[in-house]
């Protein structure tokens, strides 16, 4: 199938870009800087990613929206919480409806490419804090899609019921370069390693006996 990856930088859907490289025939890997904290470095990444693969890269801006959102990944580095990676910590960093305006646009990309699939990288480490990426949400959004596109486009979420540890898994056989992603929220040259994400980062590459090339500030 000729499919479309949304594509962040981070490890999750720097899997999911090898994953799809080789399952299918992927005809754009498509990142969107909506003017979070981290943008710059993410994207970075989500580039290199991509150009590893020779697939080609497509960068999205919408930075207007963020004006009219409110997440501390819109409002500096200062307002990302630290610790556990939680819901009661990770709630202040949801951007509403962020995976349903991203998939809105990179459907209209998709079929313009001739794409019949999306692919994202939602697990489920993330159905309790972000509504966006819960599988009652995908299976809708895809519904939506597919009557609203002439190539009947559906989403593909190959991680859907996996957790972090296990997309770092699959990330070590697929032969990801995991030191060419980007998690951390506060969007500094190297990983803070106190963020949430950064906790999260760590935990998953411990639990999965990967040996994290990541450099921390702490």
């Amino acid at each position: 199938m000729k499919v479309a990856v949304l594509l962040s930088g981070g490890l999750d859907s720097s899997t999911a870009l090898h994953w799809a490289h080789l399952h299918h025939e992927v005809v754009c890997a498509l990142a969107f800087d909506y003017g979070s904290n981290h943008a710059q470095r993410e994207l970075a990444c989500a580039q290199w990613q991509a150009e590893s693969l020779g697939i080609p890269y497509h960068q999205i801006d919408i930075r207007a929206i963020s004006e009219h959102l409110s997440s501390a990944l819109l409002s500096g580095a200062e307002s990302i919480p630290t610790g556990d990676y939680a819901e009661e910590n990770m709630k202040l960093t949801v951007v509403p409806f962020r995976n349903g305006i991203f998939l809105a646009i990179a459907a209209g990309i998709a079929e313009s490419k001739d794409a019949h699939g999306l692919v994202i990288a939602a697990h489920a480490g993330d159905h309790s804090i972000y509504p966006d990426c819960r599988e009652s949400f995908m299976q809708a959004m895809s519904t939506a899609i597919s009557e609203g596109t002439y190539a009947q486009l559906e989403i593909l979420r190959p991680f859907i019921n996996e957790n972090k540890t296990e997309i770092a898994s699959l990330a070590a056989k697929l032969g990801v370069n995991i030191e060419r992603t980007y998690s951390c929220y506060c969007g500094r040259e190297q990983h803070c390693g106190t963020c949430s994400t950064c906790s999260e980062r760590k935990q998953a590459l411990s639990a999965a006996g990967i040996s994290d090339p990541t450099t921390y500030e702490q």
